[in-house]
C-alpha cells in the first residue's frame, strides 16, 4: 500500500481554501491515483476504469480535445501508437502529492515521471478531481488533467 501523502497536505491555518483531510480520507485517495497508474502499467483497461468515473473528463498530454466519457477515452487510447510504433514505456511514478478533501470533492496534484527504454524520462504536472461515491465512500476520478513539463536529463535530473 502506497505511503499517505505527505504532512504538507495539513488544513490552512487561516482556514483558507486547503481544508486538507483525516489521514484515512487522504491514503483512499491517494491509493485510486496510484492505483490507476498501476492498472495502466499492467494493460489492464478495466482496472484502470474502476478508478474513473464513466463521465470523467481527461485533458490529456497527448490529445488536444478534452475527453468527455468512456466512449471518448477508448478511441484515444485505440489510436495510441502500440509499443512497437511509440516509445516504450518502462514504469511510471506518481509522487510529491498534495491532496485535499472538500466533503464529498477531492482535489490531488503530483507529479508524474514516465520512464523509457530508449527515451529520456518525461515528466507532468497533474491535477485529479475525484468524487466520493455513497452509499459506500469509494472515490473515483471525474477529472484528470495531464501537462508535460519536459524530460529529465541522461542522469535523471
Amino acid at each position: 500500500m502506497p505511503a499517505p501523502p505527505p504532512p504538507s497536505a495539513r488544513p490552512a491555518a487561516d482556514g483558507g481554501a486547503r481544508p486538507g483531510g483525516a489521514p484515512a480520507e487522504l491514503a483512499e485517495v491517494w491509493t485510486v491515483i496510484t492505483g490507476m497508474y498501476e492498472g495502466y502499467t499492467a494493460g489492464d483497461r478495466e482496472r484502470i476504469d474502476s478508478f474513473l468515473d464513466p463521465e470523467a473528463t481527461i485533458w490529456d498530454s497527448a490529445t488536444r480535445e478534452l475527453i468527455r466519457g468512456r466512449t471518448e477515452l477508448n478511441h484515444v487510447r485505440d489510436s495510441r501508437p502500440t509499443s512497437e510504433g511509440g516509445p516504450d514505456e518502462t514504469g511510471l511514478t506518481a509522487y510529491d502529492q498534495v491532496v485535499d478533501v472538500f466533503g464529498d470533492l477531492a482535489v490531488a496534484r503530483y507529479w508524474l515521471r514516465v520512464d523509457y527504454r530508449a527515451a529520456p524520462p518525461e515528466l507532468a504536472r497533474n491535477t485529479a478531481v475525484l468524487r466520493r461515491i455513497r452509499p459506500d465512500g469509494h472515490w473515483l476520478v471525474v477529472h484528470l488533467h495531464e501537462d508535460i513539463h519536459g524530460q529529465l536529463g541522461a542522469d535523471g535530473g
